[in-house]
């Protein structure tokens, strides 16, 4: 993402906080990269209630993104936008799960609806139709299709968080930043990263074709829940409840369900 500055300049501007602890080079760090802030902010706020405030999200934002400034270390030679994102996510997650304002019944059913997926795909040896995951709840198609709008609006949770981990501060950092040394890279680490991908892509591969298309033009496109409608043709309201029956199935399936991993 552009930042609107000059590499050579952020390279001065590195050197001068980290080395020299310039203050005035923090704070130009944070506005040359404050472009982030909005960005993952928008991309979060997406499908929040509208009682949230884009506002209220980017001063979280914020708050993450001094601290990845402070924390980053340059000669690790990790991209800063990786990690930045990656703090300023966590800082904005952390920041609305404090207030708690997701209802619990909604939390309840989403973890209703995981079993019942993991459940129905053991016994079918596929992912479940809609109607399928409905019966086995007990509901009318209608009523899961709206419990799923409802987990959508309220839901903090995005596939991006199933390749964090937390630090010794209890920080929510990804996958990348636990490695020490770029050149001598830990084979432990190396190795479960690679199964992590591995169950990934399989679980990913297993999704139904319309979830499996939202997943990526979401997350690797980077298309909004409204052009991603256009391109299939749907309600941004349905892109926003096949995003939401994804992430629940790969949840269940990457996070040791026993009946999500032998289905």
């Amino acid at each position: 993402m552009e930042t609107g500055v000059k590499e050579v300049e952020l390279r001065d501007l590195w050197r001068r906080y980290k080395d020299d602890g310039d203050k005035g080079a923090r704070e130009r760090l944070v506005v040359a990269y404050s472009p982030l802030v909005k960005f993952v902010a928008g991309r979060l706020g997406a499908g929040l209630p509208s009682h949230v405030e884009d506002a209220d999200l980017i001063s979280y934002g914020l708050m993450g993104l001094i601290g990845a400034i402070e924390r980053f270390e340059p000669e690790r030679g990790i991209k800063f936008e990786t990690f930045a994102m990656t703090r300023i996510r966590g800082a904005i997650i952390d920041e609305l799960r404090s207030l708690d304002w997701v209802p619990r019944s909604v939390r309840a059913r989403a973890r209703q609806i995981e079993k019942a997926n993991a459940k129905l795909e053991h016994q079918l040896h596929r992912a479940p139709t809609d109607a399928e995951v409905a019966e086995e709840l007990d509901m009318s198609l209608d009523d899961f299709q709206e419990t799923l709008t409802r987990i959508s609006n309220s839901s903090v949770v995005a596939l991006d968080e199933l390749w964090t981990l937390s630090d010794s501060s209890g920080d929510q950092v990804s996958l990348l930043d636990t490695i020490q040394d770029p050149a001598a890279v830990d084979p432990a680490l190396e190795m479960d990263t690679t199964e992590m991908k591995d169950r990934l892509a399989d679980a990913i591969a297993r999704l139904p074709e319309r979830e499996k298309l939202v997943v990526a033009l979401y997350y690797y496109e980077n298309l909004t829940l409204r052009e991603i409608g256009e391109v299939l043709g749907v309600t941004e309201s349905r892109v926003s409840q096949l995003h939401t029956k994804a992430v629940l199935r790969l949840k269940s399936r990457l996070q040791g369900d026993p009946l999500a991993e032998t289905g």
